[in-house]
């Protein structure tokens, strides 16, 4: 069991997501950055799809009521555990009793704190996600609050003091900007792409669009010089998933995210491709973002050296527990 002592607005329990309702209105929601669940559910030696808590806001303090073993990734923060900082991306484990506090990210935006085991919640329509615009999943559908209390299972791993690497410093991304603000998407010309005006289709990949305020789960909204249409348009509805990349009247994009709308009716000028959703989920408020243009078969392979970090991971964690427990096998041994 962990209490929330202290927190911001809109930090809530999420897993993977609620695929397969999206015929019946129902988003997917789930983490924003699933790499950073994925990695601390290996590093956990938890099912892939158990629930963390997903940080948006800070600072987060919370008590642990039992001991826990955890993990905080996707963010690069001072943390500490009773006044003793530790490191994200590592695997700790807490005592009765311990408060852990979470202060504002130097790196990154959105933080999962994983616990061994999983957060215990309610699954609803297959997912423990918390589903804002729709008040269910989660806890009570809501943002968690100062006094909330959370189930965990009560497991502690026999192992601790090992991490990852931030999939930042190992995945081959496309480069960032020149500047070191600008955060650069792979995307591909999606459905209407042929809509738009030639000079808007280059304006497009070329503009630095800023992230605005108006943004949230559902979709960044972008800020930068609007793109034009050859004629106006009435399009039918269609499914929208996170990554495409709509354009409003006003000509300015949306990209939509997490929380994404089932369907929509904006024309449809790119998508960005899954492999680079994570890093989207981790820019800011502000930050600039700049669209790289690539074809089917290259989102495609992308994801293979996402594949890849993630099951060269599981093995360096196996081994590491499998090496560690024959260590203190060995200890215990020479004891005897």
């Amino acid at each position: 069991m962990i209490t929330i002592l202290e927190t911001s607005a809109l930090n809530t329990v999420q897993d993977l997501g609620r695929p397969g309702y999206r015929n019946l209105g129902v988003g997917t929601s789930g983490v924003m950055d699933a790499i950073a669940l994925q990695v601390g559910n290996i590093l956990l030696d938890n099912q892939m799809d158990d629930a963390c808590i997903e940080l948006q806001t800070y600072p987060v303090v919370l008590r642990f009521d039992t001991a826990a073993t955890f993990a905080v990734t996707g963010i690069d923060a001072t943390i500490d555990l009773d006044g003793r900082t530790i490191l994200p991306w590592m695997v700790e484990t807490a005592a009765a009793g311990q408060i852990l506090r979470i202060g504002s990210p130097k790196k990154g935006a959105r933080g999962c704190l994983c616990i061994a085991g999983g957060i215990e919640v309610p699954v609803v329509l297959g997912s423990r996600s918390t589903q804002l615009r729709g008040g269910f999943g989660g806890l009570d559908g809501r943002p968690l609050e100062a006094g909330d209390t959370l189930k965990t299972t009560g497991r502690t791993l026999d192992v601790a003091g090992y991490g990852a690497l931030p999939p930042a410093t190992v995945l081959d991304t496309v480069a960032d900007g020149d500047d070191g603000r600008t955060i650069a998407l792979r995307a591909m010309p999606a459905t209407d792409y042929g809509l738009f005006t030639p000079e808007s289709q280059q304006r497009f990949w070329d503009t630095p669009w800023r992230i605005t305020p108006q943004s949230n789960r559902v979709g960044y909204r972008l800020s930068g010089a609007p793109l034009e249409l050859h004629h106006r348009v009435e399009l039918r509805s269609y499914g929208v998933i996170a990554g495409i990349v709509q354009v409003p009247p006003a000509g300015e994009p949306i990209v939509q995210l997490a929380d994404a709308n089932t369907v929509g009716g904006y024309p449809r000028i790119a998508t960005v491709i899954e492999a680079d959703l994570w890093r989207l989920a981790q820019a800011r408020i502000g930050t600039r973002i700049r669209f790289r243009e690539c074809s089917f078969t290259e989102g495609v392979a992308a994801m293979r050296p996402v594949n890849a970090y993630l099951d060269d991971l599981r093995m360096m964690v196996a081994h590491y527990r499998t090496s560690a427990r024959c260590r203190a096998g060995m200890k215990s041994g020479d004891k005897a």
